[in-house]
């Protein structure tokens, strides 16, 4: 009897069956191709495999109004399927909560990498559908939630777990949370960056204590250092890009790539405008996305 299970840790980008990846161009009868079509025609996802990383079961998700990606991630082995959402945006949570259904794994944290000044994070959301689900968020970020992370500490759903990663830049409180490091734990590795490392960019540094000096130290120190084929997996992508990872980053990123003071240089001269939401979403997601309705006078 066939028996189907997931042996897949991370969906590899649209991108990646382009032509560019393929040299030579690639015929409908290559083996790679070839086999792309057989696990379509099974139902399962093409993604990369390895044996340590079967518990794994991983979604990317996206909101178009301002081009949010929202990470899906359970362990999938355990009895309880435990699994959590990264950076979930109040327009989608019905989405999410809807797939999360049918996946049949159960939500235990909805968390943010930093207080987000162009959407309203969707935890608030999802805590009022699903009340025994945990908010996270930095400590440093200086916003409220059930559960104040800092560097070092360990997030733990089932038996696998993210590291959290102090990455202040873009904002004070910008954290990057990273798959573990170990046999049992996904690889490649994962890297979940925010907005303080964008797949050919960075985020901006101009507001929310940023600091582009700060944020080129964290990038590198935080994010760099980890193995070349770390997959970064950033909050937004405005060109269609959906993963990255640090071997082309460290390459071809046209900003990070610089030295301090070029990077600074390109920084202090975006001259970008004010974000069109910042004055409703900061406040919300200083309060986990909860949105107080004004007092009658």
């Amino acid at each position: 009897m066939l028996r189907l299970r997931f042996v897949k840790s991370t969906l590899l980008s649209p991108n990646f069956l382009s032509i560019s990846n393929f040299s030579p161009k690639p015929t409908s009868h290559s083996p790679l191709i070839l086999k792309f079509k057989a696990q379509l025609q099974m139902g399962s996802s093409y993604t990369t495999s390895s044996p340590s990383s079967s518990k794994l079961l991983f979604r990317q998700l996206f909101e178009r109004e301002s081009c949010t990606y929202t990470y899906l991630l359970a362990d999938v082995s355990h009895p309880d399927k435990p699994a959590l959402l990264i950076d979930p945006v109040d327009r989608t949570v019905d989405r999410d909560l809807s797939l999360i259904k049918e996946l049949g794994v159960k939500l235990v944290y909805a968390m943010n990498t930093h207080v987000h000044a162009d959407h309203v994070t969707g935890t608030g959301l999802i805590k009022s559908k699903l009340p025994g689900v945990k908010s996270i968020i930095s400590k440093a970020s200086g916003s409220k939630a059930d559960v104040l992370v800092e560097p070092g500490e360990n997030i733990r759903f089932g038996d696998l777990f993210l590291e959290v990663r102090a990455t202040p830049g873009h904002t004070l409180g910008c954290v990057t949370y990273v798959t573990g490091e170990g046999p049992d734990q996904p690889q490649p590795r994962m890297a979940f960056t925010g907005d303080v490392l964008l797949i050919r960019g960075c985020g901006r540094t101009d507001f929310q204590g940023g600091s582009s000096a700060q944020l080129y130290k964290s990038v590198h120190s935080q994010i760099f250092t980890l193995p070349k084929d770390t997959l970064i997996y950033p909050a937004h992508d405005y060109k269609g890009f959906t993963v990255s990872t640090v071997g082309e980053e460290t390459q071809y990123n046209p900003r990070l790539t610089k030295d301090e003071e070029g990077f600074k240089d390109i920084m202090a001269n975006l001259k970008l405008s004010y974000p069109k939401m910042m004055d409703v979403a900061v406040p919300a997601n200083m309060v986990c996305g909860m949105q107080v309705p004004a007092s009658k006078a």
